[in-house]
């Protein structure tokens, strides 16, 4: 495990690059022993950061949910990033790209919750008992790596190269529709980029929040009621650029369009 004032110096390196729009080395490069804790600590020193200057978290996102990222990075659990109020960005509107380095876009599934959710091993039906609505989802990557070259400690750290999302369709009750059976659309410019279906997230979407509430339980932590989870991709991360009209359309569940600035 490395020493506070590493993860100090490391925090300091990604916070840099994500406010400055600055790429950077891979942090294993200079520290080859870090680990994936390593970068769990240095994405809560950027959370203690950025509440100090009065950015609010309002939820997690889980990264590598399909079983080919998973096996491709080594790991058998999803990654986990924080959502923060000032990256949400509002459905039919304009989606600030200017201080992003090579941005993509990518349909998931996101699950709000009513009440608080905790434990070692929850259920897939306890997690919808406790969620107040399930929504579809973009989210907007920007790695600050250098050529999105990076492994496991490092994109932890950078949060899961999390950047902006955007939530809009239809809000729907878990009861009201399978949510492991949504056919996705993703649109660029009026073409479709990508393809998918919501169950290629771990077989369910909420088998993410399962992982996410058992990953925050080992923290001594619990999922807070009014908590925001994107579960993961379902679509592969599509490049986008200023001017790009994105239109993510979801069986049964509404469409989600916005303009890239």
């Amino acid at each position: 495990m490395l020493d506070a004032a590493a993860i100090a110096e490391l925090a300091d390196r990604v916070d840099g690059a994500q406010s400055n729009r600055r790429t950077i080395a891979k942090l294993t490069d200079d520290y080859p022993g870090m680990t994936v804790d390593d970068g769990y600590a240095v994405q809560d020193e950027c959370l203690r950061r950025w509440q100090a200057r009065g950015r609010a978290l309002i939820g997690y996102k889980a990264g590598l949910t399909s079983r080919a990222k998973m096996i491709q990075m080594g790991v058998d659990v999803p990654s986990f990033g924080l959502l923060m109020r000032d990256t949400c960005d509002a459905e039919g509107g304009a989606v600030p790209t200017a201080g992003l380095i090579h941005p993509r876009v990518e349909g998931e599934i996101a699950y709000v919750m009513a009440r608080d959710l905790s434990g070692p091993d929850v259920s897939i039906d306890q997690v919808h008992a406790a969620t107040d609505f399930i929504q579809p989802a973009i989210e907007i990557l920007d790695s600050r790596f250098e050529k999105f070259r990076f492994d496991l400690p490092s994109v932890v750290a950078d949060n899961g190269s999390s950047a902006r999302f955007v939530m809009g369709g239809r809000m729907r009750r878990p009861g009201d529709v399978d949510p492991a059976t949504i056919g996705i659309v993703l649109e660029i410019n009026g073409e479709a980029a990508a393809l998918a279906c919501s169950g290629a997230v771990l077989g369910h979407p909420a088998r993410a929040v399962q992982m996410l509430v058992a990953w925050l339980h080992e923290r001594g932590r619990i999922l807070p009621a009014g908590s925001v989870v994107l579960t993961g991709a379902a679509t592969e991360a599509m490049p986008i650029d200023k001017g790009d009209i994105v239109c993510a359309r979801f069986q049964e569940m509404g469409s989600i369009n916005v303009r890239i600035d």
